[in-house]
């Protein structure tokens, strides 16, 4: 994870130091995934909540495109702490860090517009009983 900040991946000391900054940003993605677990679980239960396949594959998509892009910028571009590809020449970087930029935007559209189509279809749904 911060290969690019000044750790490159050289010496056992910088592994570890990057694996343990692996290591905490993947249990805090742990949090945040069975957070959002809990609210879809209090939500889905409501009788009053209609929720289908579709919905949900929508929201999946559009917190994948957010995460891919809000991480993209900040940790690739802005901060500089690592890249998506760090195995190609330098200058080939930049390349793979938009190619994931483009990826979470087609994910976060395609979540909205299932989201869209989904909400539209609901309203013609009868009232639930």
């Amino acid at each position: 994870m911060a290969t690019s900040a000044g750790y490159p991946a050289d010496s056992v000391e910088n592994l570890e130091f990057n694996t343990m900054l692996d290591g905490v940003f993947h249990a805090g993605t742990y949090v945040f995934t069975v957070s959002g677990l809990i609210v879809l679980w209090n939500t889905a239960r409501k009788r009053h909540f209609r929720w289908s396949a579709a919905q949900l594959l929508a929201t999946m998509l559009i917190g994948f495109g957010l995460f891919n892009l809000i991480e993209g910028f900040v940790d690739h571009h802005l901060l500089g702490l690592h890249h998506v590809n760090e195995t190609v020449r330098h200058e080939l970087w930049v390349y793979w860090d938009i190619g994931f930029l483009i990826w979470g935007a087609v994910m976060l559209l395609t979540g909205l517009a299932l989201l869209r189509r989904g909400r539209a279809s609901q309203l013609k749904l009868p009232p639930y009983s």
